[in-house]
């Protein structure tokens, strides 16, 4: 697939081999969202584990072929499908997967998804039981476009419209959690607080409400996320734990134990996600 034809950035091969991957030139035009486009060209099939992640993942199906969802609710067939902050012990797999996968900050998820993040009760859920008709109505135009360049297209211009009427959320509450971004989940609940005026109590009821996390397990989770991805660029793990801010090695191997349910040897040899 050559960029000058359809009008995205170059294609990468951070899904692996075999996958064709169409990005948006300069990224999209709202804030707090990444989208690309993937199909398996190998044939290959999908079959990954969902980690928790700093990002609510949007993932719409093309075609006829619908994901394989394995989680604590046992295994459900959906064509596009909705992984929270944190969602719990889930694999996906799929077959000539071809996909539209956004990746969605929670400010973003509040605005667009018509339900804050915590209440996606921590596990993968369908795309059409948040937004009915019109997952329904997308999906068939992104399958029936000839392009990547326009179905991403349609994609932006699906979620703008849903950005203009979209509930915004608590200013105090979005800066908190830009606050725990910006310095890579290395800060203190308190200082947390005392940055939006806050009692801590007020801050853990009004970020768990639309986070869906409480301020301290986000900042673990941020941390984490970077620590993983420095881990599968090749990172040793004692220089991981250094650099995210652990105490020590065993710190990090704890947090990743609790994250993703392996060792961080383990963790850095996995492919967790298309994106």
């Amino acid at each position: 697939m050559r960029s000058d034809d359809v009008g995205i950035d170059p294609m990468d091969h951070e899904a692996g081999d075999g996958w064709e991957v169409a990005r948006p030139l300069g990224g999209t035009p709202l804030g707090g969202v990444r989208m690309a486009g993937f199909r398996d060209r190998a044939g290959a099939g999908l079959d990954l584990q969902v980690l928790p992640q700093p990002a609510v993942t949007v993932v719409i199906g093309l075609g006829d072929a619908p994901f394989t969802v394995e989680g604590t609710a046992g295994h459900r067939p959906l064509r596009s499908f909705v992984a929270a902050l944190s969602p719990g012990p889930a694999r996906i797999r799929g077959e000539r997967v071809e996909c539209v996968e956004m990746r969605l900050s929670p400010r973003a998820a509040h605005a667009l998804l018509g339900v804050p993040p915590g209440e996606l009760t921590g596990a993968v859920t369908g795309l059409e039981d948040l937004w009915g008709r019109h997952e329904r109505r997308l999906r068939e135009q992104l399958t029936d476009a000839p392009t990547w360049r326009e179905r991403l297209t349609l994609v932006n211009g699906f979620l703008s419209e849903r950005a203009e009427r979209a509930p915004s959320m608590t200013p105090e509450v979005a800066a908190v959690w830009d606050d725990i971004v910006a310095r890579r989940g290395r800060v203190r609940v308190a200082d947390l607080a005392a940055s939006c005026g806050w009692s801590r109590k007020r801050l853990w009821a009004g970020f768990g409400a639309q986070i869906g996390l409480t301020p301290k397990r986000a900042a673990m989770l941020v941390r984490f996320d970077h620590a993983a991805r420095a881990l599968r660029a090749g990172g040793h793990a004692a220089d991981v734990a250094l650099a995210c801010g652990y105490v020590d090695q065993s710190h990090l191997h704890r947090d990743v134990l609790a994250f993703a349910g392996c060792t961080p040897t383990a963790l850095a040899s996995r492919t967790t996600s298309a994106g």
